[in-house]
């Protein structure tokens, strides 16, 4: 066994793999770029090299200055996580021939299934089920549109060395199908190196469901179950859960069989998972092989109570896998959520900066310890204060949940979800509750055009409808009623204009373009209960007990003898009165005032915002990598104005209305912040 081993990623799934290396008696060595000198990654390791500035290619990319640093801290072998050169099989082959083992499959199965055009035709001699397109590599745009139409539409544009969502495309007209490679292209190469695209049929109403597998040296090949990952936004999974709720006992065993199949054509050793294309009947075509750790490995390590990652060492080191498929378990029901760095008010762009506050739910299952199951999981490569930059993807942490079956799981996603506190930065948190709380949903009637389906508008507020709204004005009174009577118990004041404790209450619900709502409510402490109040709103009772810090921003309690967790925010947007309530997706932001400051605040004229109409802004904090127009020119509705790359993804900004560019206001090369002015129209 290894004494030591260097990690060569960041983030989360850095900080995983050092858990199990620890937990295996091995020391681990970190690389960091500039922009992440303080990650946790670094911290938890035992030593760390620094291996070049923020951008990827000069840094996580290098595979010269990760060897080195692997040489030069005595580590034997290097574990690439996912991403990055995970699936770069020269880099694989170079670990090795530096006389190092690389902790993933040998570089000719990486090169196999690396390449979507050859690991096709491999598939096929494999006796796997494939899904017509033409694998030949384009040259052109218009050679795209032309095969696109010889297949018929709609059809997936795919960048041959893509993954994770990028250098993809799914294109439903001649249209799309040109601009779609241009973009595939652009994408495949900035982020793989590597700008072959091929068209294959894109799968109407489609399941996404992958086989996780399991190698070694010796030839044995074993599949670990199933994952769902059908929940998915552009291409990247949102939501993804083991088992799935869709498939037989005969299907599961049938593209089981057919994976490893596949997997011992390459004479595959290592964690990897083969991808398929479901569709409404159970038939299966293969998609692709990722010959790497997956980023929702724990939903099977949940189920089956294996250590992926401590498999994947020891079968690097030569040992034979210690047990048979028929020893394989399924147990309960497991669930992961994204957690990523986006605002889904703000059609999921990147939010970039600092976490004020980081504050993850409750852990009673851990990352590296398989023993503790049924329970909440937080796999993160952040911590309270740190930084999430714009040059890497925007995974905060991953949120994983095991229940005894899926409705279990539900509740306890939901449950976390109401605990996971961030500020700072805007998440997806609304978004996934969202999704959580949908009948479909619950109901696993869903494929992978769900979320455009349910969606097509975007994110909005309003597709969060609570339970129980009356329950979030209530929770907001009492919170007021708790900070006065602290203040009424201040010592020192003044006879006569003390702080005084009513009963009688307006919650003033703030809306849009000051379309506010007042509610009248009375509070009551029970006596001889500490922190028991009675909240009448109407005709509802809601009897609230809480042991809440004041400065706290997780709640938790029980209303009408039901536990709840929800989110407390004071003075949010400027506003030193308001309390914002979070709980189950849904926000409410309100003041709590006495009855005479209410009527008066009724009286009080509505400030609106500047008219911002004349300006291109940038809706993201992110690299400016292009300005389509100059001072003077016309600009027609859907004409390029400009190109912002954040989070390795390119985002393509479009004028909204005709006009005339009077200023531009940023140059290519400049880091923008949210809302900063890039061109101005006359």
């Amino acid at each position: 066994m290894f004494t030591k081993i260097l990690i060569a990623n960041r983030g989360e799934i850095a900080c995983r793999v050092i858990l199990t290396a620890r937990k295996m008696g091995i020391k681990t060595v970190a690389v960091f770029s500039d922009a992440d000198r303080d990650a946790r990654h670094v911290e938890l390791a035992d030593e760390a090299v620094n291996i070049g500035p923020a951008a990827s290619r000069d840094s996580y990319l290098r595979a010269d200055k990760i060897i080195a640093a692997a040489k030069q801290t005595g580590a034997q072998a290097i574990h690439p996580g996912y991403g990055f050169l995970s699936e770069n099989a020269g880099f694989a082959k170079l670990v090795e021939e530096e006389g190092l083992v690389f902790i993933g499959p040998k570089h000719y199965s990486i090169a196999a299934m690396g390449d979507k055009i050859e690991s096709k035709k491999l598939a096929g001699a494999a006796g796997v089920n494939c899904i017509p397109g033409v694998n030949e590599a384009m040259d052109s745009p218009e050679q795209a549109v032309a095969v696109a139409q010889g297949i018929g539409y709609p059809v997936m544009i795919k960048a041959s060395a893509g993954g994770g969502g990028k250098g993809l495309r799914v294109a439903f007209n001649d249209k799309e199908a040109f601009e779609g490679f241009t973009s595939c292209r652009n994408e495949a190469k900035n982020s793989f190196g590597d700008d072959r695209v091929f068209i294959e049929k894109f799968v109407e109403e489609p399941r996404h469901i992958e086989i996780q597998l399991i190698g070694d040296s010796q030839g044995n090949v074993l599949y670990l179950n199933e994952r769902e990952c059908s929940i998915q936004r552009r291409h990247q999974k949102v939501i993804e859960e083991a088992p799935s709720p869709f498939i037989s006992e005969a299907t599961r065993k049938a593209m089981g069989e057919q994976a490893v199949a596949l997997a011992k054509a390459v004479n595959y050793q290592s964690a990897g998972t083969v991808e398929f294309v479901v569709g409404k009947d159970q038939s299966f075509y293969f998609l692709e092989m990722n010959t790497r750790l997956q980023v929702e490995h724990p939903v099977t390590e949940a189920i089956t109570g294996l250590d992926l990652v401590e498999l994947m060492i020891r079968v690097a080191a030569g040992e034979k896998l210690p047990f048979a498929q028929a020893d394989v378990q399924r147990n309960g029901w497991a669930m992961e959520c994204r957690i990523n760095a986006e605002d889904p008010f703000r059609n999921f762009l990147p939010s970039t900066g600092r976490l004020v506050l980081f504050q993850p739910p409750e852990q009673t299952m851990f990352a590296s310890d398989t023993s503790q199951l049924m329970g909440v999981r937080v796999d993160t490569g952040v911590q309270n204060g740190g930084e999430i930059p714009m040059h890497y993807d925007s995974m905060i942490a991953k949120l994983i949940v095991h229940g005894k079956n899926r409705l279990d799981a539900i509740a306890k996603m939901r449950e976390a979800l109401n605990g996971f506190v961030i500020r700072g930065i805007s998440s997806n948190i609304p978004f996934q509750a969202a999704l959580l709380a949908h009948p479909k949903f619950v109901a696993g009637d869903f494929n992978t055009g769900f979320i455009a389906e349910n969606y097509a508008k975007g994110f909005r507020a309003e597709d969060v409808q609570h339970a129980n709204p009356q329950f979030l004005l209530a929770l907001t009174a009492y919170v007021n009623h708790r900070l006065l009577s602290r203040a009424a118990g201040i010592s020192g004041q003044m006879p006569g204009h003390g702080v005084l404790v009513r009963e009688a209450f307006v919650v003033v619900a703030l809306g849009a373009e000051g379309k506010n709502i007042h509610q009248p409510v009375t509070v009551r402490d029970l006596p001889d209960a500490a922190g028991l109040s009675v909240i009448e709103i109407g005709e509802n009772s809601f009897e609230i007990s809480s042991h809440w810090h004041l400065g706290g921003a997780r709640i938790r309690g029980t209303v009408n003898c039901k536990p709840f967790t929800a989110q407390v925010e004071r003075g949010v947007d400027r506003n030193p009165l308001a309390i914002r309530i979070s709980h189950d997706g849904t926000r409410l932001d309100a003041m709590v005032l006495s009855p005479r400051a209410a009527a008066l605040h009724l009286l009080m004229p509505f400030k609106a915002p500047p008219d911002m109409s004349r300006y291109v802004l940038s809706p993201m904090p992110g690299l400016l990598v292009e300005v389509a127009v100059v001072v003077g020119q016309k600009v027609q509705a859907g004409e390029r104005i400009a190109v912002i790359e954040a989070m390795k993804m390119e985002n393509v900004l479009f004028a909204i209305a005709d006009g005339v560019v009077g200023k531009v206001l940023a140059t290519k090369g400049e880091s923008l912040t949210v809302d900063q002015p890039i061109v101005e129209f006359a």
